[in-house]
């Protein structure tokens, strides 16, 4: 490994946000799971979570638009909505949907630099009853237009920069926030010289 992208991927990693990441339910187009990636890894986030309990897991994600961003993910599979949640809670603090009703609130009146999971759901039916009943809150993205509705690659790309300015204001880059453990885990993943 050359010492340029030794610092390289030593930079990414020291700016990884452990106590935020995105949940995927059953989406189906794999090139929107792509798109994904592709902005979870801009903005450090490095755990993403990938919920198929109506649809069949996927096996590979779009290529050409992740640019390679799932090699550099975390990525936890489930099909079991309980067990995902499970999960979720071990590590965050909050859990929110985008959901269009009456009780959502503003993006832009969450706060993002707490530890939290932002689930977005399918293309066609949006997040589910039932991980909307587990969740702690629900989202809207403000919109002034006549369609109501995003493409969840856009939608997750706006709420996850929203993220990243709340978090870079707090300082959250400045420091390494990641434990010794995942973050030595992540080194060999990677490819660092091993010492």
């Amino acid at each position: 490994m050359t010492p340029e992208r030794f610092d390289r991927l030593n930079n990414v990693l020291n700016k990884r946000q452990p106590d935020l990441t995105v949940v995927l339910e059953n989406v189906f187009d794999p090139h929107n799971i792509s798109a994904v990636m592709r902005t979870c890894d801009a903005v450090g986030v490095q755990d993403i979570y990938i919920l198929n309990n109506k649809i069949p897991p996927h096996r590979k994600w779009g290529d050409k638009s992740s640019s390679s961003a799932a090699k550099w993910l975390t990525i936890h599979q489930f099909t079991d909505a309980q067990e995902c949640f499970a999960a979720l809670r071990q590590h965050y603090k909050k859990i929110y949907t985008t959901h269009l009703s009456s009780d959502a609130v503003d993006l832009y009146g969450l706060n993002l630099t707490e530890s939290v999971a932002l689930v977005f759901g399918n293309e066609h039916s949006g997040v589910s009853d039932e991980i909307i009943a587990m969740a702690d809150g629900n989202f809207i993205i403000p919109q002034v237009g006549i369609i109501k509705s995003l493409n969840i690659s856009v939608a997750c790309a706006i709420t996850l920069y929203e993220a990243y300015r709340q978090k870079n204001n707090a300082g959250h880059y400045d420091t390494v926030k990641m434990n010794d453990e995942k973050y030595e885990e992540l080194k060999k993943v990677w490819g660092f010289p091993q010492e």
